[in-house]
């Protein structure tokens, strides 16, 4: 094997090179949507202290729950924003973003080092270079990429202060205070690393203790101290520019931490091929979508640290290990048992990688040791190399949207389309806003131009005052005004990825990745589905109805285009018209809740119970949250199954306690039965607004 001067010579010009290569990546990554979010968020902690606290924009976040998180590498690379006068914000966000993804693949590298030598540094360093999901984040995501570092950095130079005894390093104090104040700076939840830092040594001299036999009192004493002063320390430093958390350091840090751990904010996305709320995942959500987005090579690396690394010859190494994978096993089973809100993939939990990262180099490199047979060591480097190939394909082929990988498990990204989520970050309208400008540039028009997007693109289009740019809901896009729109496949229903009815096959341009489509330019050919709306609420029925004949000759690939239609002809007694263009809506999309839950409230009106009571029941299937139909089939079942109905309504009122007509309902469920419980319902209902 090559000796350790050498190597060292090797990593650190692999290190820069890495640097280099990353920024110099970063320029073309996409704005994300949660760049929009926090660098709005920043801006007001900017203000919050530039005004000395008068402006309090930043204490006041009822929708996006920003004042909970520190997010201290937003608002530091803000403050060098507003401070430098910079104008292209999110290219230089994106460089510092590169920056921390670096450090935290440094980091890792040098902590891969002092376990096992330079040899395991250099395979960090490759393992992360071909590990398409933490090398995409690292370019636009500035708060998953920097708790990463924070988190593998703390774990870090704790195990260097445990092991020096009792040799005193100032430096490496100063960095563990520095890890953990930024850690919990980002997000609260960094807090674990103080608990990590008791937790580890108490285990620490227990181990010595049963080891050596021995236990020194004045050691253990010491450190314990020095551990209780970082600690103390590291909590002042992570407020200082945390607005919400100087209000009152204490309670308000620790609330974050309470709220971070069950995010109040909910979203549907797609797992294993269907519709699923955030909060309602089955326990295997995080595990799963770990496994089926890792490199199979640092997968592989995992297997072999389990296979070769020998627990008997290396009893210190073994504690050491034994931590840090504590430290990766820990998050997770935390999250199963608290049954937490999780959600796109496992971005919150990219600070886990760098661990994992860590061990799969070290399988390696103990198999590596363990081969005797010199053709048999060239055979593991070709296995690394052959191993590499899929995910380095992926990001050779797809330069901008590294952070969509699926690894083989799901058959690559084509067949994690409409299985799982791809673009749930919406990077690809980034893309999709930089062909219409030059479209539209091209055709010259100096007409006022509409753009609607299912993201915010008004950055992109910050150079470019005759364009106006907004948000829509895909599924509304019928019932706004546009020119033009943005959408990507996020929140597209799976049976409309699955059949190609999305992208429409009229398209201006569709961003693709891995021959896969995620995102689509469309020019509206016609605003009569919007008339017809407008004509809709107006109660002009007849005029609406005229608008959507036309509508749908146009775009029959719109469900709630129908939806509106039926709405209309239904308004002007034309019932059995409506029938149909409803149920020609459900063959666009056989989920499309609004038009099951009409078909039941129809069918309910006509008597029809046990029909109503499927369509009912196919709205709950298809969105659990969908609060209304609880209710009506609710009412249906109380003169058939009474106890039915009231489990119904208490599944409802248990993932919405102040849904009223839920509890009106449940007390009608008891008025002839227990007049008393009804009344104590109707009291309930009376006390909510």
């Amino acid at each position: 094997m090559m000796n350790e001067s050498r190597l060292k010579y090797i990593f650190y010009i692999a290190s820069a090179s890495l640097l280099i290569m990353m920024l110099f990546l970063s320029k073309n990554a996409g704005i994300s949507c949660d760049e929009v979010l926090h660098y709005d968020h920043s801006v007001s902690v900017y203000n919050y202290f530039a005004t000395n606290g008068a402006d309090k924009s930043a204490l006041n976040t009822p929708v996006t729950n920003l004042k909970y998180y520190g997010q201290s590498y937003d608002d530091i690379t803000t403050f060098l924003i507003k401070w430098f006068s910079i104008d292209d914000v999110y290219r230089f966000r994106h460089i510092t973003s590169s920056f921390s993804g670096w450090l935290a693949i440094f980091i890792t590298a040098l902590f891969a080092i002092w376990l096992s030598g330079y040899g395991t540094g250099i395979i960090v360093l490759v393992l992360y270079a071909v590990s398409p999901t933490f090398f995409g984040h690292s370019l636009n995501n500035l708060k998953d990429i920097p708790f990463a570092l924070s988190y593998i950095s703390a774990i870090f130079f704790l195990l260097k202060f445990l092991k020096q005894g009792k040799e005193k390093n100032l430096l490496n104090l100063i960095l563990i205070v520095l890890s953990v104040s930024f850690a919990i700076s980002i997000r609260a939840g960094g807090l674990i690393l103080i608990c990590y830092s008791f937790l580890f040594i108490l285990l620490h001299y227990l181990f010595k203790y049963f080891r050596e036999n021995e236990f020194d009192l004045s050691e253990f004493r010491t450190k314990f101290l020095f551990l209780t002063g970082m600690s103390i320390v590291s909590w002042f430093l992570s407020i200082l520019i945390w607005p919400y958390a100087l209000q009152s350091p204490i309670k308000n840090v620790i609330e974050s931490y309470k709220i971070m751990a069950h995010f109040p904010s909910t979203f549907r996305q797609i797992f294993e091929g269907t519709v699923q709320w955030s909060d309602q995942m089955p326990w295997y959500y995080l595990p799963k979508s770990m496994l089926i987005t890792i490199p199979f090579v640092v997968l592989t690396g995992l297997v072999l640290f389990f296979c070769f690394f020998r627990v008997k010859n290396n009893p210190e190494s073994t504690f050491q290990f034994a931590l840090i994978l504590f430290t990766i096993l820990f998050p997770l089973f935390f999250v199963v048992y608290e049954k937490s809100n999780v959600y796109s993939s496992w971005r919150q939990f990219l600070f886990l990688y760098p661990g994992l990262v860590l061990i799969s180099a070290n399988g390696f490199y103990y198999c590596y040791k363990s081969l005797i047979i010199k053709h048999m060591k060239w055979g593991l480097i070709i296995l690394i190399i052959v191993l590499s190939i899929h995910p380095l394909r992926f990001m050779v082929d797809n330069p901008r949207f590294y952070y969509l990988y699926y690894n083989q498990f799901t058959g690559g990204l084509k067949s994690a389309y409409g299985n799982y989520e791809t673009d749930y970050y919406y990077v690809s309208q980034t893309a999709a806003s930089e062909w219409l400008i030059n479209y539209l540039n091209d055709k010259n028009t100096e007409e006022k131009i509409k753009v609607k997007a299912t993201y915010s693109v008004a950055w992109q289009f910050r150079k470019h005052p005759e364009i106006e740019t907004s948000y829509f809901r895909y599924e509304e896009k019928s019932m706004s005004d546009w020119d033009y729109a943005i959408v990507t496949n996020r929140y597209i229903p799976p049976y409309k990825l699955k059949n190609k009815i999305w992208p429409p096959e009229d398209a201006l341009h569709i961003v693709y990745a891995d021959g896969v489509p995620i995102c689509a330019v469309t020019k509206r050919k016609s605003k009569d589905d919007y008339l017809g709306y407008v004509a809709l609420n107006e109660g002009k029925n007849e005029a609406a109805v005229a608008y959507f004949e036309n509508a749908v000759k146009i775009n029959d690939r719109d469900e709630m285009i129908f939806y509106n239609f039926a709405a209309a002809l239904y308004n002007t007694g034309k019932y059995q018209k409506a029938d149909s263009v409803l149920n020609k809506g459900l063959e666009i999309n056989p989920y499309f809740e609004p038009i099951l839950m009409y078909l039941g409230n129809i069918a309910t009106s006509r008597s029809k119970i046990d029909e109503a009571i499927g369509y009912y029941e196919r709205v709950i299937k298809a969105n659990k949250k969908y609060f209304e139909a609880y209710v009506s089939l609710a009412e249906l079942l109380i003169e058939r199954d009474v106890e039915k109905s009231r489990n119904l309504l208490r599944n409802c009122l248990e993932m919405n306690p102040k849904y009223k007509p839920a509890i009106i309902a449940m007390a009608d469920t008891y008025r002839r039965t227990n007049p008393d419980i009804a009344k104590k319902y109707d009291e309930l209902a009376e006390k909510i607004e």
